[in-house]
């Protein structure tokens, strides 16, 4: 039943028709309680109380697959808005971005060129950009971007997703550049052909990896809400001596706010990822897909106005 569900919201985040009734009725449906707004004005109040609470933050502005170079420069003209408005209140927070919203799927060097200007905006103030991951077929693309910009922009960060049986490769070939990775165990619908069938076998590579890429002395964002993982992070920091200032656990908006404040009680850096936009129905349906409990939860949203 729990894959039927998964496979269902995976195909429903997909659903062109039910994207386009979506922006048209904004952020209702209770998917208000894991984005911060549409606009970065709407999430900058979020934003600070989070960091009031001790917690930092990293901002996404939805989209993917644009259609047009001039939508994919709209993109790249609200991630600088959204770098400019966190220097300006002084937030403790990062910006995280997608390459299709950029133009991926339009042309390389749109996105080279756009990434530019972000980071270039990012290096005045000192915020770190993280590159998401996406599907398995936009992979090898992004992390060979990745590669490209992280010699000139030291603040650069990117994903790798434990469900893909690529990932521990692409750990090795990335580790030359003393990466700042965030380790996730991956959203998207994908082949068995490309990625692990089973959750226990993405639980256990995504503990390798972690296990890995820290060993390796590399900064490293463990992005999950699984206790089993967050209990082996800790376990694993303790038994080999690494400084707390080398990692740091992420967690969604909205999402286990009890363990985020928790953790951060304990003095672990927690990073909230707050996405905002108006193209948050893909968004929403990944989450829903990745755990059952997150329909319940966003039940209640709907009926808790």
């Amino acid at each position: 039943m729990e894959a039927i569900s998964k496979n269902f919201f995976l195909y429903l985040s997909n659903n062109k028709v039910l994207d386009r009734l979506a922006k048209r009725f904004g952020t209702n449906f209770g998917a208000d309680k894991i984005v911060g707004g549409e606009t970065i004005s709407q999430a900058m109040p979020i934003i600070q109380k989070l960091n009031h609470e001790g917690l930092h933050v990293t901002v996404d502005h939805l989209g993917e697959f644009v259609a047009s170079e001039e939508e994919a420069r709209q993109r790249t003209e609200e991630c600088m808005h959204s770098i400019q408005a966190i220097a300006t209140h002084g937030a403790q927070s990062e910006v995280s971005l997608k390459l299709t919203s950029l133009g991926l799927d339009i042309s390389r060097d749109i996105v080279i060129e756009h990434m530019h200007r972000i980071l270039q905006e990012a290096a005045k103030y000192d915020i770190t950009v993280t590159i998401d991951m996406e599907d398995s077929s936009r992979c090898g693309q992004t992390l060979d971007i990745y590669k490209e910009l992280k010699a000139q922009y030291p603040n650069l960060g990117t994903v790798v997703q434990s469900y893909l049986y690529r990932s521990d490769q692409d750990l090795d070939e990335l580790s030359p550049l003393d990466p700042y990775l965030r380790l996730v165990k991956g959203a998207y619908k994908e082949s068995g052909k490309v990625a692990f069938p089973e959750k226990r076998l993405v639980d256990d590579n995504l503990k390798h990896l972690i296990k890995k890429n820290l060993l390796n002395g590399h900064y490293t964002a463990i992005a999950s809400h699984d206790d089993a993982i967050i209990d082996f992070t800790k376990q694993l920091v303790q038994e080999n001596n690494i400084p707390n200032d080398r990692f740091e656990f992420q967690m969604l908006y909205g999402m286990r706010n009890e363990t985020q404040a928790q953790l951060a009680k304990e003095g672990y850096k927690v990073r909230v990822y707050l996405p905002y936009g108006e193209d948050w129905y893909g968004y929403f349906m990944r989450r829903l897909a990745e755990r059952p409990a997150n329909i319940a939860f966003a039940l209640r949203g709907i009926f808790s106005k």
